[in-house]
């Protein structure tokens, strides 16, 4: 089964940067490569959305929510079995917990993710 482990997340003021990273584990009979990898975030009382996606392979299909194009970028690097979420010019409003999702398919629905990281909370100050 598929792990995946966030770190990078913390406390920042409005128009700075963070990178989250995403590291994958426990493949069997599938690589990394083969995984499409997701971004989504939670706020309190509010429902999971989509953030940002990478198709598999070289990742040169990416995906992102309205509302962080422009200032985030997804990447990933395949021989690391990493996903890395590059956010700058971060606003209040980005304040959430932050998870990376592995799954067949580069989509915006969190139902098509198999797997889920455990989060990491950013948080921005105004």
């Amino acid at each position: 089964q598929v792990q995946l482990v966030e770190s990078g997340g913390g406390l920042v003021q409005a128009g700075d940067s963070l990178r989250l990273s995403c590291v994958a584990s426990g493949f069997t009979g599938r690589t990394f490569s083969t995984y499409a990898m997701g971004w989504f975030r939670q706020a309190p009382g509010k429902e999971r959305e989509f953030v940002a996606s990478i198709r598999w392979s070289d990742g040169s299909w990416t995906n992102y929510a309205d509302s962080v194009k422009g200032r985030f970028a997804i990447s990933r690097d395949n021989a690391k079995k990493t996903t890395t979420l590059q956010m700058d010019s971060l606003k209040p409003e980005d304040t959430a917990v932050y998870y990376c999702a592995a799954g067949d398919w580069p989509d915006s629905n969190p139902a098509i993710y198999d797997a889920w990281g455990q989060g990491t909370q950013v948080t921005v100050s105004s």
